[in-house]
């Protein structure tokens, strides 16, 4: 077989040579049509390489006749289908074999968007059956394929370049610049890849000066002398958003600031295997005593509470108002597409009794879906298709309109829900947090209950965010990847969704005869007066169906030393040592006097009681339903201790470690590590694996974890 000629011959050039000379424009026009033919010529061999592809060598040496296949793009008004199995169409290749016998072709087929061509290999078919090697063009094919390999590897630097480029605009951490670490940890959560990926070179924050994320300052409840503080009280805390808050840093390659650090969220990131509810209860509870692994003269107290578990088919309608930030700043790829994808997964799970609306705020607000039933949810992914950003936040407005439209198809028997999705940037109308809480304490009212979806780096308000969700009857998880998105509002749909029980409490009497003193572990912005326990009118934590809620305390046992400066003994030991105010937030109560145990309670370390009331009690309803029950003095190592403590136990020394807490002791990365992977249980979603994953990455990233 032989190629087609060049269009330009000598022959033809010499002519228009002599044509020019007659006319008198040989100089000025010889230098120019030279010129043409050497652009012609270049021209001419590239489109050489792109119809001769050659056959790998291993597939000549077997004699295998592979067919070798080059995408040719379809134009608009081609006859592409988009659909795969079009039929083929069959021309002739170009070109003939050098005995002009050949009758070889190539075969098209249009696939999607694409005409792709079939070639066949270079070894022909003669009349006679024989098979013949051309060994010209082998020779031939090999250069190009040379020169193709090096054209192909310039294109692949090239696009290499381009998407490291892409990625440190898009997916840059926001906090620092700290290489992260090398080798790979095997505990990546395996159902569903990190978007967008993470490259293993250093990364630059696109923000620079402008990274303008703001967490609250916290601080740590302090250990509490039994004596004069034997209660402890405080709402209970169903958030997320700080576990994934913190993957994204260590993710981006920089450890998290010690306010994104919440380590109730981080313990209740995971589920644990605590016992069903019984006796009609909405949730049961279950009590365990341990030493404590960072200080092993101290003890530790978990108390988990199990929400009651809802089939699918047992979940109410629900009424949902997705209400969402098209602002300017949620332009990013981790942001407003994020959300939108989050979002369609679930509309894509919605059942025919759902309803749903779409409210949207950018400087103005505005109704973009009317109510929708779940029948019709391509409707609802079509309108969240054509969402896009720009403008500025008036989030209040939002809030607003989103309230209005889901009370006017408030239906008690369903499940009334806002969906806020936001990088909690309000800057337009009412921006203060304080006004922003008392705008969501009012709607709450409603009966509607409040999701928050926190999105996005640089500019992520997270206290606010937490604050909305806390004061909304809601609950408030941070999306950093579409992973996530389909947790919390798909896989978790119930727990996140559907309330079974409202305001609930938790106090802890401790026993003075067996605790010296005692500290809650984290549930800093939870803390409640004591005498709020019993006042059915003061706002609490809401828990979900099959949720679980877990908390720790750490607890100083009679005859140890309590950590800080001791309070001298007191001349009226009846009256406990207190100022005159109520501090809502330490759980202080003036004038309560010291509880002085029986002595047939010395066996009995403390009382946990629990206080809720039912999802469609309103203020009107007085009463409120308590349950209460005993933990006693005995105790475990924590090597000993069930899998549901030692993984707690690990991820409060994870949490408190990057918190940079005070009362740390001897926690750990080392230790984190050690305690979770000891205890990884049933771990069917890999959630418990991926943690360890983590904890490798903030050991490689700590200058004090290197010399553990």
């Amino acid at each position: 077989m032989t190629y087609p000629s060049s269009p330009f011959h000598s022959s033809g050039l010499s002519g228009l040579c002599c044509l020019f000379r007659r006319l008198g424009l040989a100089r000025p026009m010889t230098g120019v049509l030279a010129a043409f033919y050497l652009c012609a010529s270049i021209a001419w061999l590239a489109s050489l390489s792109g119809c001769a592809l050659p056959l790998d060598r291993a597939d000549r040496a077997d004699g295998n006749d592979r067919d070798h296949a080059q995408a040719v793009p379809i134009s608009p008004g081609g006859h592409s289908t988009g659909v795969d199995d079009a039929p083929r169409v069959a021309e002739p290749l170009v070109g003939n074999d050098e005995d002009g016998t050949s009758d070889t072709f190539r075969r098209a087929e249009v696939r999607g968007n694409e005409k792709v061509v079939t070639v066949p290999s270079s070894e022909t078919a003669t009349p006679d059956g024989r098979r013949e090697r051309d060994d010209i063009r082998e020779t031939e094919e090999s250069q190009l394929s040379s020169s193709s390999d090096r054209l192909r590897s310039s294109h692949k630097a090239r696009r290499a370049s381009q998407q490291a480029a892409a990625l440190l605009d898009h997916a840059a951490p926001m906090h620092g610049n700290i290489v992260p670490p090398t080798g790979a940890a095997p505990y990546a959560r395996p159902q569903y890849p990190s978007s967008p990926p993470y490259p293993s070179y250093p990364l630059y924050s696109p923000y620079g000066a402008f990274d303008t994320e703001q967490y609250d300052h916290r601080v740590e409840t302090p250990f509490r002398e039994t004596a004069h503080r034997p209660l402890s009280t405080f709402s209970i805390d169903v958030d997320t958003a700080s576990y994934s808050n913190v993957r994204r840093f260590l993710n981006d390659g920089s450890l998290p600031v010690p306010g994104a650090v919440r380590i109730e969220e981080l313990i209740n990131y995971f589920d644990y295997e605590y016992a069903e509810p019984r006796d009609g209860n909405p949730f049961s509870v279950t009590t365990e005593v341990s030493t404590a692994p960072w200080n092993p003269d101290h003890r530790l107290l978990l108390v988990g509470l199990q929400g009651e578990k809802v089939q699918a088919r047992d979940v109410p309608p629900r009424n949902l108002v997705f209400l969402i930030d098209v602002s300017g700043s949620m332009q990013s790829a981790d942001k407003l597409p994020l959300v939108k994808e989050g979002l369609r997964t679930l509309a894509r799970d919605l059942r025919p009794q759902d309803r749903v609306s779409i409210v949207v705020y950018a400087g103005a607000s505005g109704l973009v879906l009317e109510p929708t039933s779940g029948r019709y949810r391509e409707h609802v992914v079509h309108a969240l298709d054509h969402l896009h950003a720009g403008g500025s936040t008036n989030g209040a407005e939002g809030i607003r309109l989103a309230y209005d439209t889901a009370r006017r198809h408030y239906d008690p028997e369903s499940i009334n829900r806002v969906i806020l999705a936001t990088d909690g940037d309000f800057n337009v109308g009412t921006t203060s947090r304080d006004e922003l809480v008392r705008l969501i304490e009012k709607e709450r009212e409603s009966g509607v209950y409040l999701t928050v979806l926190g999105v996005g780096t640089g500019n992520l308000k997270d206290a606010s965010m937490e604050q909305l969700a806390d004061h909304g009857n809601g609950n408030y998880a941070y999306l950093d990847s579409p992973a996530e998105a389909r947790r919390v509002l798909v896989e978790q749909a119930g727990s996140t969704l559907m309330t079974i029980a409202k305001d609930v409490k938790i106090q802890v009497e401790f026993n003075p005869a067996a605790v010296k003193g005692y500290r809650l572990i984290g549930y800093e912005n939870r803390r409640l007066a004591d005498r709020d326990f019993n006042d059915d009118t003061k706002d609490a934590g809401e828990i979900g169906a099959g949720h679980t809620v877990t908390a720790l305390y750490e607890i100083v046992p009679v005859g140890a030393r309590l950590p800080g400066p001791e309070i001298d003994p007191l001349r009226y030991g009846a009256q406990r040592r207190m100022g005159l105010h109520d501090d809502a937030r330490d759980g202080d109560d003036a004038g309560d006097l010291v509880h002085r145990p029986a002595p047939q309670l010395d066996d009995e370390l403390a009382t946990v009681k629990l206080r809720y009331k039912a999802v469609d009690a309103g203020r009107s309803t007085p009463a409120s339903f308590l349950i209460a029950q005993t933990v006693g003095r005995g105790h475990r190592e924590i090597d000993s201790a069930s899998g549901n403590l030692r993984f707690a136990a690990g991820v409060t020394a994870f949490g408190m470690t990057l918190a940079e807490s005070q009362y740390r002791g001897d926690a750990s990365l080392a230790m984190a590590d050690r305690l979770a992977r000891g205890a990884l249980g049933r771990d069917p979603n890999a959630y418990r694996a991926e943690f360890l994953r983590l904890v490798a990455l903030a050991r490689g990233l700590s200058p004090q974890a290197r010399l553990e």
